[in-house]
Formats: C-alpha cells, sequence, structure tokens
C-alpha cells in the first residue's frame, strides 16, 4: 500500500498549480483524476483532468458504491474519486497525488489516517483569494459570487488537517510543498533502531 498525498483549498487558492507542480517533480506520484458531472472547460480532457459524467452517471456509480469520496458542492454538480482509482495507481506501484475539496480531503483522511497526509492550502489573504477567481475568468459574476461564498466557508477548516501552506509567492509555496511530500513520503527510522544507534 502506497501513500497519499491530498492536496485541498478553497477555489482561487492554487491547489491544481502545486499538485500539477508536484507530478512533474516527482515520478513517484500518480494523479488520481476525480469525477465530475459539471461542465467540461474547453482546456479539459476527459480522463485526464476529470471523468466527466451525466448527474444520472454519477448517482448511479454512487449507489453502487464505487466512491471512496463524494460531494455535492453545488445542485446536481457533483464531484467524487473513484476507488477504481486509487487500485489502478497503486497497481503501478505509486503513491497517489489528490486535487479535492475540503469535505473530499475529511473523508480520504478518515478513510486511510496513517496512510493520508492532508495538506490544506491557503490564500494569504480573503482579498487576494476574490483577485484570483475574478482573474480566472471561468464563471459568470452569480457563479463567482457563489463560488467565493463557499472558499470563505472552508478557510475556517484549515486546522482539520496535518499541514496548512500559505501561497502567497508561488515558488516558495512549491517548494515548502516538495518538502512535505519528501517528509512524509521518506522511512522513518525507528525508536529502536535510533536507541541502538545511542548506546553504541
Amino acid at each position: 500500500m502506497g501513500k497519499l498525498i491530498v492536496i485541498t483549498a478553497p477555489s482561487g487558492a492554487g491547489k491544481t498549480t502545486i499538485v500539477r507542480h508536484l507530478l512533474k517533480t516527482f515520478d513517484f506520484l500518480g494523479f488520481s483524476i476525480s469525477a465530475t458531472t459539471r461542465e467540461k472547460r474547453k482546456y479539459e480532457k476527459d480522463g485526464r483532468d476529470y471523468y466527466f459524467m451525466t448527474v444520472d452517471e454519477f448517482k448511479k456509480m454512487r449507489r453502487r458504491r464505487k466512491f471512496l469520496e463524494w460531494e455535492e458542492v453545488y445542485e446536481n454538480q457533483f464531484y467524487g474519486t473513484l476507488k477504481s482509482e486509487v487500485e489502478r495507481i497503486w497497481e503501478e506501484e505509486k503513491h497517489i497525488a489528490f486535487d479535492v475539496d475540503v469535505k473530499g480531503a475529511k473523508d480520504i483522511k478518515k478513510s486511510y489516517p496513517e496512510e493520508t497526509l492532508a495538506i490544506f492550502i491557503k490564500p494569504p489573504s480573503i482579498e487576494e483569494l476574490w483577485k484570483r477567481l475574478r482573474n480566472r475568468k471561468t464563471e459568470d459574476e452569480a457563479s463567482l459570487k457563489k463560488r467565493f461564498a463557499r472558499s470563505k466557508r472552508e478557510l475556517k477548516y484549515e486546522k482539520k488537517f496535518d499541514k496548512v501552506l500559505v501561497n502567497d509567492d508561488l515558488a516558495t509555496a512549491l517548494k515548502e510543498a516538495e518538502d512535505m511530500v519528501l517528509d512524509f513520503i521518506k522511512p522513518k527510522k525507528s525508536k529502536s533502531k535510533s536507541k541502538k544507534k545511542l548506546k553504541k
């Protein structure tokens, strides 16, 4: 069984940028592709960015208990992690990187408490979060305000995760994320071995 590196954050905090960097940097990581019922954006590809499903398809998979975690983020807009994704990446003998919402991150940590490193990415300020969301230009004004309100609520959950990383300067945040992953992945020396070394 490999490790699970769960990156979570409110929308606009930069979790996807950090996950992509970790995947490029570490060949021992495999990306867990989430399933979603939201509309595919122009630059996205099915099976690479997400598994795009209809609401009926998603609900059918949910009833069959195919998801490790799932959430209805907005009305009829579902996201979830398929159990088959975890199995696929572990079969490749890799550790798993997740880019998931706050609730999903909590559920994965609950299922694999010892194997999971849950990192919460937060913006330097609420004003900066709003600026980043607006600059993405992926939604209309009503949808943007709804996403921002949800992001503000999710910021309150940072203490529920193993690590908190403030994404102010991107280069610094990327290096800190690398260090957190390496520190979690590398084998830890047992206490018994440490004591033996001290006796010598």
